[in-house]
């Protein structure tokens, strides 16, 4: 460990990799959150338009499964690039962290919608029913029943979406973007250096696995089996 934290340190990287650490949680959480903003409608679209649901309409289901699948089909480099378009008209340029942002919640907002969507098709119809039978319109039945049931499920997607996200920070550097993505690639591979390569590679685990534990944790807290059990 002494020896490690020698080598974070060495030749002055020690605030490089700070900065960096900050820049990735910024994009990733930034990035997450977004792509939840943007997913969740989409998901409790998809859940509530299915055959058998809420509001059943075959006609939209089909028109919004199709374009999300369609945009979780495609390999995030290149929609990077056929979405450069639109990262300038949102942020005013093509390049950089915010244009990077841009780009993960294209990427990241369909993969969301499904999680969503599965989530809530965990929960036990019974309830349902149960709060139909009671007069509950669709909102307060989503809102009130489906998603304190989903929570723990929705929690753990939740986990998955911010650690695929953080796995996609390292190519900020195809935009010239921050991170310890651009820290590896810059001064680790083009400059040779295997050992900040390797501190960059270890810092992104060792933030993935801190943000896996923490939603994990959070998802067992909120989960009334365990709880009951």
């Amino acid at each position: 460990m002494i020896e490690f934290l020698k080598s974070l340190f060495a030749n002055g990287m020690g605030n490089t990799y700070f900065e960096a650490v900050v820049t990735t949680l910024k994009i990733t959480l930034i990035g997450t959150g977004l792509a939840y903003i943007i997913g969740a409608p989409l998901g409790i679209l998809l859940y509530g338009t299915s055959k058998g649901n809420l509001f059943p309409n075959k006609p939209v289901n089909a028109i919004v499964g199709f374009v999300v699948n369609i945009l979780r089909s495609v390999p995030f480099v290149i929609l990077l690039v056929m979405t450069q378009p639109i990262a300038k008209a949102i942020v005013g340029s093509k390049i950089g962290d915010n244009a990077f942002i841009v780009y993960l919640v294209i990427a990241a907002a369909p993969f969301v919608a499904r999680m969503i969507e599965s989530s809530f098709k965990e929960v036990d119809g019974g309830v349902i029913e149960a709060a139909q039978s009671m007069g509950s319109t669709n909102l307060q039945i989503i809102f009130k029943v489906i998603i304190p049931e989903a929570k723990p499920s929705l929690i753990i997607g939740s986990a998955i979406a911010v650690t695929t996200i953080l796995g996609y920070t390292p190519m900020t550097y195809l935009v010239a973007g921050g991170g310890l993505g651009q820290i590896a690639i810059q001064y680790g591979l083009y400059r040779f250096d295997s050992q900040i390569m390797y501190i960059s590679s270890l810092l992104l685990i060792i933030l993935v696995q801190i943000l896996q534990e923490v939603l994990n944790t959070i998802a067992k807290r909120c989960d009334k089996r365990i709880r009951n059990g």
